[in-house]
């Protein structure tokens, strides 16, 4: 049982399990975002220029009473390419501005282990 424990803490405790956890946290408060910007600005825009706030009714038509409206894959796929680029603009691109600015640290300041090095050197090529 303790084992079993064990092996669950140190699942729980790696990095991707946590950066998951944060990234489905951050999704979930990020929606109300996307949301907003999808409804009231895009969908209303376009609801300016076409008369409707979406493409749910474009070729729709009806067979035998049923009614099939091929405008709600337009729809969906704006509603998804909207949420992927708010996300790429808004977590991805400044993420990798953050880790390349801390790459750039990391090779500008050397590590200890450097120096020591480099001091050794030195001080071999004076004697």
């Amino acid at each position: 049982m303790g084992k079993m424990f064990s092996g669950f803490k140190e699942f729980i405790s790696r990095g991707n399990v946590i950066d998951l956890a944060v990234g489905v946290i951050i999704g979930g408060a990020f929606s109300p975002i996307v949301t907003a910007l999808s409804d009231k600005v895009i969908m209303a825009f376009i609801a300016a220029i076409f008369g409707k706030p979406n493409f749910d009714h474009v070729g729709e038509f009806t067979i035998n009473g049923a009614t099939i409206m091929p405008g709600t894959v337009i729809t969906a796929v704006i509603n998804f390419l909207l949420i992927a680029l708010a996300l790429y603009f808004c977590i991805v691109v400044p993420m990798n501005k953050l880790r390349k600015t801390k790459e750039v640290e990391e090779v500008a300041t050397p590590s200890e282990d450097v120096v020591l090095l480099t001091e050794i050197r030195d001080l071999l090529k004076k004697n």
